[in-house]
């Protein structure tokens, strides 16, 4: 059972890391609708950060995070997305043999967001 589960799991990181790729793809193509573009930059920078919003290390909610916010920016980007170009962008990703690079920017926005984060908190309880 556990051997099961495990398969499971990693098929489905397989698939998301195809999806992350062929949302990189579509972020560099001008066809792309701006709002498609808007929302997928958003959940590759999440996906490509270093940094969690929710630290992994956290029991449970560290995960979480990982596993809701990014497969739901990607089903949103790709119900923007034309389905034509969501194919072809899907067959780049299965060629596309390069390692995926880190966001930096993505590191700070998300550090912005936990110092906000931790600020109106202070503030709340001060």
């Amino acid at each position: 059972m556990l051997l099961k589960l495990k398969s499971h799991l990693s098929s489905a990181a397989r698939l998301l890391k195809r999806a992350v790729a062929a949302l990189y793809h579509a972020l560099r193509d001008r066809r792309a609708p701006w709002s498609a573009r808007v929302v997928g930059a958003v959940t590759l920078a999440y996906a490509l950060s270093p940094i969690d919003l929710i630290p992994d290390f956290i029991p449970v909610l560290g995960l979480l995070d990982d596993l809701i916010l990014v497969p739901a920016g990607l089903w949103l980007t790709w119900r923007l997305m034309p389905p034509a170009l969501r194919g072809e962008y899907l067959a780049k990703a299965e060629t596309y043999s390069e390692q995926l690079p880190q966001s930096r920017a993505a590191a700070a926005v998300i550090v912005c967001l936990w110092l906000l984060s931790l600020y109106l908190l202070y503030r709340a309880f001060a």
